[in-house]
């Protein structure tokens, strides 16, 4: 197959953690050619897509990883399969590129994610579809509705709708310390809407990432723990990765949504839990694929990779996209 990237730039990869690379990786092993592009080379003229990309070749080495052919405009169309993997933030440049790729579709692209299902399913929002596994959740912009949620609930995390990485997360204890600066700094005086959640103390065990590829469930997931003080366990934010096994909960929740969101065009999704309630559910460029091979041996980019085999061999058979 011929397989095109849309990602952030190929210098900027740690490719010793980096999930993108671990797909590239692997679809070059089975010998499909690999291609990249970023958001700015999307281009639509004359009511057709197309994409400047390059050609890659990995080179093995760990740090001059890839070597990169002249780039040059190609439709959408003419790739076996195109893998959105730009990070956020989901900004209206990120919705502009969903609208070029949707309408890429249209003319014979297969797009995985489908740029629709990214779009509808915002990252911290669509949970709110699953409400049976959350925990209590509020979202609002008016700060006596926080102000009572933190009253009710006495400890509780703050956070933004279009955050990543642990950015802009805020814990408010039962004291409310700094409650209506937190409240006011998020909501912009009113302006944003915002998330709040009752605190779950199993943050301490980690926030996992439980990985769904295909509509199943990968069978080990990855516990990202808090050092310190902090109460974020992203990587981003320096908490510490540990693999486990997914737990029977995890496996009901992620059995649970797995079918549904695949069924809606997303062939990769991350969810996040802490303990038994689900957090997040993550669509734009879900990551921990090596983390999980590196500590358990379980090959996460060759399940990806056989899932994108069948989803886009069942796409060409059929005449659909996405």
């Amino acid at each position: 197959m011929k397989i095109a990237f849309l990602a952030d730039p190929l210098d900027t990869f740690k490719t010793y953690k980096d999930s993108t690379f671990a797909m590239m990786r692997e679809a070059a092993r089975r010998g499909h050619a690999i291609y990249a592009f970023e958001q700015g080379d999307l281009v639509l003229e004359s009511g057709l897509v197309t994409a400047n990309a390059f050609k890659v070749t990995l080179t093995g080495d760990a740090d001059d990883w890839y070597r990169a052919d002249k780039p040059a405009s190609a439709f959408l169309s003419e790739f076996d399969a195109v893998i959105v993997r730009k990070d956020p933030p989901f900004d209206m440049e990120y919705i502009y590129t969903t609208y070029l790729l949707e309408l890429a579709e249209k003319q014979g692209a297969r797009v995985f994610n489908k740029p629709a299902a990214i779009r509808s399913h915002n990252e911290k929002l669509a949970i709110a579809q699953f409400p049976q596994y959350t925990a209590p959740t509020l979202v609002t912009r008016d700060a006596k509705r926080l102000r009572d949620f933190h009253g009710e609930h006495q400890d509780v995390i703050l956070k933004p709708l279009d955050g990543m990485g642990g950015m802009g997360i805020f814990r408010v204890k039962a004291d409310g310390m700094n409650l209506g600066s937190i409240i006011e700094t998020l909501t912009d005086n009113g302006q944003r809407t915002i998330m709040a959640q009752r605190f779950i103390p199993q943050i301490s065990a980690g926030d996992k990432r439980i990985l769904l590829i295909g509509g199943k469930v990968v069978p080990n997931v990855l516990a990202r723990i808090p050092q310190g003080n902090e109460v974020r366990g992203n990587l981003a934010a320096g908490g510490l990765g540990r693999a486990q096994p997914a737990s029977a909960r995890d496996i009901e929740i992620g059995e649970a949504l797995g079918p549904v969101l695949y069924e809606r065009g997303l062939l990769l999704v991350g969810l996040d839990a802490i303990g038994d309630y689900l957090t997040e559910i993550n669509v734009t460029s879900p990551t921990c694929f090596q983390e999980i091979t590196q500590q358990t041996g379980f090959d996460v980019a060759a399940m990806f990779v056989d899932a994108l085999e069948a989803a886009a061999g069942a796409a060409e058979a059929t005449g659909s996209v996405g």
